[in-house]
């Protein structure tokens, strides 16, 4: 996997095997990484890493992003300026602090429900629907999990499972070969999954492959264009969920009409790797790729075309856009970079940049978001929980427990638990440490919201002072001293 990309620390040897978000290329392929971040699990790391645990190998460079129009942003400019959240140690990402800052003390009942454990390889995704969740991971397994036990489960031959999603009847995974596998559920036997089909499917394939018009040149040899040349690396439904989205590392991303499984459209989005693909309200798609650049996509129908055309470039930066996620509103969109940083667009007449959450030491790899609340998991191991009130956000708390890097992230409504002014949820996270545990959180009402903001602003301010005394004390010292000689 590790060969011959810029910003690279390690090296790979043999087939190309990716278990992460896609950060440098191998092989023959196309130089693929603008930066250093990148995760593996291969023995054969390079003697920079080889002191490294294996899945722990992180590369860092930090954003130098680069105005980009009206959408453009001051990358000074954080979120909730002035807030102790902003000012906080734990939104430093460099240097570091002594000062021990707690976020989980003041919230009402944020915590782990359980574990879910079964040694049979990285969990590469996660998708939640009623009482069932599905995981994924590299031992081509997908596991059906209910009320915390393993409920089914089925096993595919297209490698490894990088993504899940669910549309109603329809289950679809995109695998690390760039095929895209359709499942079904057996309606007298629902622990019964049977494969209905692949993306796109053979008749596509078969009635494609006798029309010239119907290859491309990708990477120096022909194709037809409604095949994945590269490994899929993110699903995603319309907002009216009759359209699926795949992008891949094959720098497309393409559009599946889930009714007749017709591949509609393939666009050349970006100069590198396609890791995240969004679609939100008014028939917007958000696009992130490793070529550092968040882009936005409109569609529209043209007769009985379905075309999506170039709007806006929101991001150019240097480090990787590796995951995106959108609020149910549609009014905010939020993007994961392999810096650990998280920006954030809010979309009123036009999107414009809101400001930059800065929660995590090493890579973003997934995002969700969920009412007010937006959760990010890193390859630091842990999982922000961010809150949004108005144009501010602040971390609520900080989910820890994985051993390994957070690949996957799903949220659902707790019914159980949500009460009037008191929401919560079940988040579901995946890790590269073989498991996926099961956390409730909070919303927390204005009120508890407001009493955690000042009590930490009361910390922030106890800590400064004491850092103003010490500092004070310490230049007195420095003056006598300098008197006495």
């Amino acid at each position: 996997m590790m060969n011959g990309g810029r910003g690279g620390i390690g090296s790979r040897m043999g087939d190309e095997e990716e278990i992460g978000t896609k950060f440098v290329d191998t092989g023959n392929h196309t130089p693929r990484s603008k930066f250093g971040n990148m995760m593996h699990s291969d023995p054969n790391l390079s003697a920079t890493a080889a002191a490294i645990p294996r899945d722990e190998v992180f590369g860092y460079r930090n954003s130098s992003a680069s105005l980009t129009g009206p959408a453009s942003f001051d990358p000074n400019r954080m979120s909730c300026e002035g807030s102790p959240m902003t000012m906080s140690p734990w939104n430093q990402t460099g240097g570091g602090s002594n000062f021990p800052w707690s976020f989980e003390e003041n919230l009402p009942q944020n915590g782990l429900i359980g574990s879910l454990v079964r040694e049979e390889g990285h969990i590469y995704s996660l998708a939640a629907t009623k009482d069932l969740l599905y995981t994924g991971s590299d031992s081509k397994n997908i596991r059906v999990w209910k009320n915390l036990k393993e409920f089914s489960g089925f096993k595919s031959s297209s490698g490894l499972v990088k993504a899940i999603i669910i549309a109603g009847e329809k289950i679809f995974t995109g695998h690390q070969d760039g095929k895209i596998r359709v499942w079904k559920v057996i309606p007298k036997n629902p622990t019964i999954h049977k494969r209905s089909g692949t993306l796109p499917t053979l008749k596509e394939i078969l009635k494609s492959s006798i029309r010239p018009s119907a290859y491309v040149q990708v990477r120096n040899r022909s194709a037809l264009w409604i095949k994945h040349c590269d490994a899929i690396s993110c699903l995603t439904l319309s907002e009216d969920k009759t359209l699926l989205y795949s992008a891949s590392w094959d720098r497309t991303f393409k559009v599946w009409r889930i009714s007749d499984s017709r591949c509609l459209e393939s666009i050349n989005a970006h100069d590198d790797a396609v890791n995240s693909v969004v679609a939100s309200l008014e028939g917007l798609v958000f696009t992130g790729s490793a070529d550092g650049t968040v882009k936005v996509w409109k569609r529209e129908q043209q007769g009985k075309t379905t075309k999506h055309s170039p709007v806006q470039t929101l991001l150019k930066q240097e480090s990787a856009v590796t995951s995106l996620a959108v609020n149910t509103s549609g009014s905010v969109v939020y993007c994961g970079s392999s810096d650990g940083m998280v920006n954030y667009w809010e979309c009123e007449k036009q999107l414009s940049h809101g400001g930059v959450l800065k929660g995590h030491k090493l890579a973003v790899l997934c995002l969700a978001a969920a009412g007010n609340l937006v959760f990010s998991g890193s390859a630091d191991k842990t999982i922000c929980v961010w809150r949004r009130d108005g144009k501010l956000h602040a971390c609520i708390s900080v989910l820890t427990g994985h051993t390994g890097p957070v690949k996957c992230l799903a949220v659902e409504v707790d019914h159980e638990k949500s009460k009037d002014g008191d929401q919560r949820w079940v988040v579901y996270s995946g890790s590269l440490d073989k498991s996926v545990k099961v956390w409730s959180v909070a919303e927390m009402a204005p009120d508890m919201y407001q009493m955690a903001m000042m009590q930490q602003q009361q910390q922030y301010q106890q800590h400064i002072g004491s850092d103003a005394d010490s500092l004070q004390s310490d230049e007195s010292s420095r003056a006598g001293k300098n008197r006495g000689k």
